[in-house]
């Protein structure tokens, strides 16, 4: 998991901070609306000159367009989740890219992770507590949800063991 990270010290605690993974660096985002912005100007500047001058504002647009497509995708890559199990308890915190924050607590002696898959082979990452499900990890990949939940029901299960001692 690139920017998710992983943290399992003693029985009884575990820690994972998970985040949506984003191909192209703040760097490389600047790089691409320049070549874009660039070409655009270029294109747009022959039509002016050979006297098609409403095609310019088209392409502004596009670059406008692309530049606005991208920030919306970076500000829902700010969307964060801690998945924290300490020996009373298991909370799962979400930080929407909005700053609103929802907290999920869970018994762990009577939780269970399930990981269930589609036709298609899409996982989808749930913890329950009898009729209580909360859905996490979807920005996840499907191998990255696999290896997550074998972790945490691992340290679930040193949990218990710990409870029995």
């Amino acid at each position: 998991m690139d920017e998710n990270t992983l943290d399992v010290q003693e029985p009884g605690n575990f820690r994972a901070v998970l985040a949506p993974h984003r191909s192209l660096s703040p760097a490389g985002f600047v790089a691409l609306m320049t070549a874009v912005g660039a070409v655009g100007f270029v294109a747009g500047l022959a039509f002016f000159l050979i006297g098609a001058w409403p095609v310019v504002g088209f392409f502004g647009l596009d670059v406008l367009v692309i530049y606005i497509a991208f920030r919306l995708n970076y500000r829902s890559g700010r969307l964060r989740e801690t998945v924290e199990l300490v020996p009373d308890a298991l909370t799962v915190t979400r930080f929407h890219p909005s700053g609103h924050r929802e907290q999920f607590t869970f018994n762990p002696y009577w939780v269970r992770v399930e990981l269930t898959e589609g036709r298609d082979g899409r996982t989808d990452l749930k913890l329950r507590l009898h009729d209580r499900v909360v859905s996490f990890g979807r920005f996840l990949t499907d191998e990255e949800r696999r290896d997550l939940a074998g972790t945490l029901t691992g340290a679930l299960a040193d949990t218990r063991r710990s409870f029995r001692v």
